[in-house]
């Protein structure tokens, strides 16, 4: 189903007309909120050029993570930058120009296609048949995100519970391919054709093997071909893979694309890295009031500080405090990290005992529900969501 929000009945008679006659229709704010809370099977809200910004981006912001399967379409008299950008954030699926009949028919298939997969991860979520989503994420470059999520697929791989699947979403410059030595035969740019249509089998097409227990699918070749994926179908591909796999870690943006409000989205965990210096605490502080604001749940969130014993004039004090957050854990400085990286392997892989592992291998327990590396678990579910 779908619901209009159009202050004028011109404006509602047309949109009927390309939607269907079927489409709901109410004049304000108040009765679209009132429209969607008592019609659960509501999926689609168009939010006519008439109606106001903030409106239109308090109403999606409000429903974003209360129901994610709602998704909201803005039609503007122009579609400008900012207004893209606001309603990004806000997490207003397209922006749409009044005019163009055209692309509000697309704009809706696809957010109703959104819906449909998020629906059917939902039930699944249900039924105990859903993997763990792990997002990591960084909010400035070089502080060790492509590391830390190689080696800790690696280190959940080795837990026993169940196969990774370590996708790059840093589609510009993946360093995925590079760091593990995996040649890029097959990537994430061959969903695009599929895009509306993808399943289990069409994502399995776009997997590169790893490991016995650890696959990847990786970033763009050329930083050209990223133009082409867009939000929607990045979170078709993570949810897909969230019924295949155990495990799915997410090697992120380093910034608030559109593709990272979905991943914060949809994920259950999020790693959050910084190093210790002023500009990455500074960073990692603004994204995480960010995510305040938007609501995305303290209880994901753990912070990993990467090259934590850096003679820098900070200490871990220092860092907690600035970010008003504990640090989970905090992974120690060492030349044999870029090595391993150069050589193409995981420094867990080659050494296991090495400090740097053994903090990797502390947030997999984290991660996995295991007390300690050792392999000692809590009551916690094998698969899914449902503890056994």
């Amino acid at each position: 189903m779908t619901v209009i929000l159009g202050e004028d009945e011109r404006d509602v008679d047309r949109f009927r007309v390309v939607l269907g006659e079927d489409a709901a229709a109410v004049t304000s704010v108040q009765d679209l909120q009132t429209h969607v809370d008592t019609n659960p099977g509501e999926d689609l809200v168009i939010i006519g050029p008439h109606a106001s910004m903030p409106s239109a981006t308090d109403f999606a912001a409000r429903y974003r993570l209360q129901r994610p399967s709602l998704g909201v379409v803005l039609l503007r008299q122009r579609v400008e930058v900012s207004i893209l950008s606001e309603a990004i954030r806000a997490g207003i699926r397209e922006v749409v120009a009044a005019d163009d009949v055209e692309g509000l028919v697309s704009a809706s298939r696809r957010s109703l296609s959104l819906s449909r997969e998020i629906r059917g991860v939902a039930d699944e979520d249900a039924d105990g048949q859903r993997g763990e989503v792990i997002l990591v994420f960084g909010p400035k470059g070089g502080c060790g995100k492509t590391m830390v999520a190689t080696n800790l697929a690696q280190a959940l791989s080795e837990t026993g519970l169940g196969r990774v699947c370590l996708i790059d979403l840093k589609l510009d410059f993946g360093d995925v391919a590079i760091s593990l030595h995996v040649t890029p035969t097959v990537t994430i740019s061959q969903a695009v054709s599929m895009q509306g249509e993808l399943d289990q089998r069409a994502v399995a097409s776009i997997i590169t093997a790893y490991q016995p227990d650890f696959d990847v699918v990786l970033a763009p070749v050329s930083p050209a071909e990223a133009e082409f994926i867009g939000a929607e179908l990045a979170a078709d591909i993570v949810g897909n893979l969230a019924r295949m796999y155990r495990f799915v870690v997410i090697d992120g943006p380093s910034s608030f694309s559109d593709i990272t409000l979905r991943c914060l989205d949809i994920a259950d965990q999020y790693v959050l890295m910084t190093t210790m210096d002023v500009p990455a605490l500074k960073s990692l502080k603004v994204a995480l009031e960010t995510m305040d604001t938007l609501g995305y749940p303290r209880a994901k969130w753990r912070v990993v500080l990467n090259r934590a014993d850096a003679k820098v004039g900070l200490t871990m004090a220092d860092v907690e405090e600035m970010l008003g957050i504990p640090v989970t854990v905090s992974i120690p400085s060492s030349g044999d990290v870029p090595a391993s990286m150069n050589a193409g392997v995981t420094i867990i892989s080659t050494k296991p005992g090495h400090p740097v592992s053994s903090a990797i291998r502390r947030l997999a327990a984290l991660e996995a529900g295991i007390d300690d590396p050792g392999g000692h678990r809590r009551r916690r579910r094998l698969f899914g969501r449902r503890r056994p």
